[in-house]
C-alpha cells in the first residue's frame, strides 16, 4: 500500500540572525558588470561567529543577461574548467548534490526546457520500512520563458523530459516499486514545471515569503539542522531580482559557515519571496568574471562537480 500525505502546515522558524549584516558592495573587484548585475561581500560576525560571504543580484528581466545551466555529460569538472569549456560566462556556480562514485547528479538540471538531468527517484527506506522505498520531491529554483523565478518540489521521471512540479508543499509518499512514476505517488496535485532552465537541491528555504525549511519532508540533513558547512543557495525577490548566495566555511576563525536556519535567514533579510539550498561543503564555489569569491574549503581547491547554473552576457551585447 502507498501512503501520501500533503502537508497542509507552514512550519515557522525564527530569524536567527540577530543583527542585520552589513553588505558591502565590491563590483569593481571582479572586472565589468552589467548595470542590471551587483556583487556583495560581508565579513560581518554571524551571532558572534567569523563570517565570510557573497551574493551576485541580477535582474530577471534584463535581455542582455542569459540565465543556463551545463552538465558535465558524465565527468565532473571545475567552475573554472566551466569558465573555460563554455567561453567565459559572467557567473558560475555549483549547483546540484551528486555521487563520488558515479559522477551522477542526483539533482535536477533543466536546459533549454528540458531535462538534462533527474532527480533521485527513490530512497530504501530504514528499520520497519526497509521493505519500502521513499520517493522524495526536492526542491528546485527555474527561469521560464518570461523571466519569471519559481522555486518548487519536484518529482522526475526518466522516461519524460519535462519535470513534475509540486507548488504548494512537497509531497510525502512511500511505495515498493523501486524506479517509480508519477502514478506511484497516487492521488496529487502536479502541474508540468515549463521553465526553460532549472537547477536542483533542497531543502527549500524560504516559500510564498515564509522561511520554511522542509529537510525532513526532502529527506536532506535530518539531525544535522544544527551543522555550519560552507553553503551555495539562491531565490528569488518580488521585485523580479535573481539571488545567488555563497557563504565561506571550514576556516576556524576566519569562516565557520551556516546553518541551515542562519542561511534561511540571510536570505529572508536579502528580501527573498522564495529560495533554496544547493549543494554545500567543498562544492561551494561562485566564480565572477572567472574570479573565486569564497575561497572551497577543499584542500585542493575548486571541487570538481558535474553541473553548474550560468549567467552569460548576450553575444550581441558582449
Amino acid at each position: 500500500m502507498v501512503k501520501c500525505v500533503k502537508l497542509l502546515t507552514v512550519l515557522f522558524i525564527p530569524l536567527l540572525c540577530h543583527a542585520q549584516i552589513h553588505w558591502q558592495n565590491v563590483d569593481t573587484l571582479y572586472g565589468e558588470l552589467p548595470s542590471s548585475v551587483h556583487l556583495y561581500r560581508t565579513r560581518d560576525s554571524l551571532d558572534g561567529h567569523p563570517f565570510v560571504a557573497y551574493y551576485l543580484s541580477a535582474r530577471l528581466k534584463d535581455r542582455n543577461l542569459v540565465f543556463t545551466s551545463q552538465t558535465g555529460n558524465g565527468q565532473r569538472y571545475t567552475p573554472q574548467n566551466y569558465f573555460v569549456r563554455e567561453k567565459s560566462p559572467l557567473l558560475v556556480v555549483n549547483c546540484t548534490f551528486f555521487s563520488f562514485e558515479t559522477n551522477q547528479n542526483l539533482s535536477m538540471v533543466m536546459k533549454n526546457g528540458k531535462l538534462a538531468a533527474y532527480n533521485i527517484a527513490a530512497l530504501r527506506g530504514a528499520g520497519r520500512d526497509s521493505d519500502y522505498f521513499y520517493y522524495p520531491t526536492r526542491s528546485a529554483i527555474g527561469i521560464d520563458r518570461k523571466r519569471r523565478a519559481d522555486v518548487a518540489w519536484i518529482f522526475t521521471d526518466s522516461f519524460h523530459r519535462k519535470a513534475y512540479a509540486f507548488e504548494s508543499a512537497p509531497v510525502i509518499s512511500k511505495g515498493l516499486e523501486a524506479n517509480p512514476a508519477i502514478n506511484d505517488l497516487e492521488d496529487v496535485e502536479w502541474k508540468w514545471w515549463r521553465m526553460e532552465t532549472a537547477v536542483g537541491g533542497g531543502p527549500t528555504l524560504i516559500h510564498d515569503g515564509t522561511i520554511l525549511i522542509t529537510n525532513k519532508e526532502e529527506q536532506m540533513f535530518v539531525g544535522k539542522e544544527d551543522e555550519k558547512h560552507p553553503r551555495t543557495a539562491m531565490g528569488y525577490t518580488s521585485n523580479g531580482r535573481l539571488i545567488i548566495l555563497v557563504i565561506q566555511g571550514r576556516f576556524p576563525g576566519e569562516a565557520d559557515g551556516a546553518t541551515l536556519q542562519q542561511e534561511a535567514a540571510i536570505l529572508k533579510q536579502l528580501d527573498c519571496y522564495e529560495a533554496l539550498n544547493l549543494d554545500g561543503g567543498g562544492s561551494s564555489c561562485m566564480l565572477v568574471n572567472g574570479k573565486e569569491t569564497i575561497r572551497p574549503s577543499d584542500r585542493e581547491g575548486e571541487r570538481r562537480v558535474p553541473a553548474v547554473f550560468m549567467i552569460h552576457i548576450h553575444p550581441a551585447n558582449h
